[in-house]
């Protein structure tokens, strides 16, 4: 019987919103993370417009599950304790317009582990954080605390103690002797 992680279902709004000074000339509007809030039943299944005004426009993602695995337990401790525990977002634009007259901003993943953001953003991933709510953190500090195990640093030995090898890794040895013969012979 396979053992359930704990896991919460979230909803991710992303905006846009118009772009000002300079760069409004070659792109008018911006995608961006607006917030990340626990999934209700009223939020149904699909997509939807929330809001929408001439600077402004927000869209609700629904269906979002974030699960905590104990071998992540070290992500999710650097994140909780930062100053600002929050969510990590990867989303990306859609290729063609499905719901709306324009291609929208799509949240792909939701995590609340700093190693899953670091991974996403390695592979050129957009990723962004919001603020996660005092309930979430405290959740997820209880999950860090049950298992997260610090592991000690070991001392480094100091390179005067290696051995001396040559780039084939055979032993080497080194002479403070003057080689004879050569031009003053």
């Amino acid at each position: 019987m396979p053992t359930l992680r704990p896991s919460i279902e979230v909803a991710v709004v992303m905006q846009r919103v118009k772009t000002t000074g300079p760069s409004s000339r070659w792109q008018p509007w911006r995608w961006e993370l607006a917030d990340v809030v626990m999934q209700e039943d009223g939020f149904g299944i699909t997509p939807r417009l929330l809001y929408k005004n001439d600077s402004e426009e927000r869209w609700l993602h629904t269906g979002y599950r974030v699960e905590l695995f104990k071998d992540d337990a070290e992500g999710y401790h650097l994140n909780a304790s930062t100053q600002t525990p929050g969510w990590f977002v990867l989303w990306r634009m859609e290729e063609e317009a499905s719901i709306s007259d324009e291609p929208i901003a799509k949240p792909e993943m939701v995590s609340l582990s700093y190693y899953d953001a670091g991974r996403w953003l390695d592979a050129q991933e957009t990723v962004e954080q919001v603020p996660a709510p005092a309930p979430v953190v405290a959740w997820l500090q209880a999950f860090v605390d049950e298992h997260h195990v610090v592991e000690l640093k070991r001392r480094k030995r100091p390179e005067s103690f290696r051995a001396l090898t040559d780039r084939f890794g055979q032993p080497a040895s080194v002479s403070t002797q003057k080689k004879l013969g050569g031009e003053h012979g």
